[in-house]
């Protein structure tokens, strides 16, 4: 696999494969229409409980038997009902057969984009707020995601720092998946790249605009956005 521009495009590549350990666990199994909210939100031995049906479904893009199928699997991987960064780790920095295993570097930072609140949990309605996002929203919704992973100490801008730390774990993560194998400074590399791309104003940073209307005016990261329009 050739890396070039995947500073541009990672979290399309990241995203896929959390949605197919996603379906791993269960999350996509199918669920009866028949079964009442009542039944799916009713938990008598957890920490958490997530607010109610038809309030979520106003909130995100999902139907009423998405909602209670993904509930179904979120709560039969975190019976509490929320999920710390290490729990986190642990389910998503795990291969799942042929899979990709993402590093956990990396899941940090993809638990931290669904931690909106930052409070070092991510609960249910977290969860689905960021999956209708990924899976169900615009184009600038997704890319405003992307974005805001990618905005480790969420500033408003991504430094070359932060990107290089993104660069790295992916390096880690899909390094060696690559032929021909990545040079050291590859990651380095990438990150000037990338700069030199979306840097418009070459102030040293990348504002969301600038991101925005750089990924827009590339061809291959649209295209990849669509790869997410009928995952379920």
């Amino acid at each position: 696999m050739n890396l070039e521009g995947l500073e541009m495009v990672a979290v399309l590549v990241v995203l896929a494969l959390f949605v197919k350990v996603l379906e791993q666990f269960g999350l996509f199994e199918p669920v009866s229409l028949e079964d009442s909210v009542e039944d799916e939100f009713e938990l008598s031995t957890v920490c958490h409980r997530p607010e109610g049906l038809e309030q979520l479904q106003e909130q995100t893009k999902f139907t009423r038997k998405e909602l209670q199928v993904l509930y179904r699997g979120f709560k039969n991987e975190c019976p509490s009902g929320i999920v710390n960064e290490e729990n986190f780790k642990q389910i998503y920095s795990q291969p799942k057969g042929e899979q990709l295993s993402i590093s956990s570097t990396y899941a940090t930072f993809l638990f931290n984009a669904f931690d909106t609140n930052h409070d070092g949990s991510v609960s249910f309605e977290d969860f689905v707020a960021g999956l209708s996002v990924i899976l169900r929203g615009t184009v600038d919704d997704r890319l405003n995601w992307a974005f805001n992973l990618y905005d480790l100490n969420k500033d408003g801008c991504i430094t070359k720092e932060e990107m290089l730390d993104i660069m790295k774990s992916i390096y880690d993560m899909m390094g060696k998946y690559t032929y021909p194998a990545l040079r050291e400074e590859a990651p380095r590399e990438h990150v000037e790249s990338f700069f030199q791309k979306m840097d418009r104003n070459k102030d040293g940073v990348v504002t969301i605009e600038e991101f925005i209307e750089s990924c827009q005016k590339d061809e291959n990261i649209m295209r990849s956005m669509q790869l997410f329009d009928n995952v379920i």
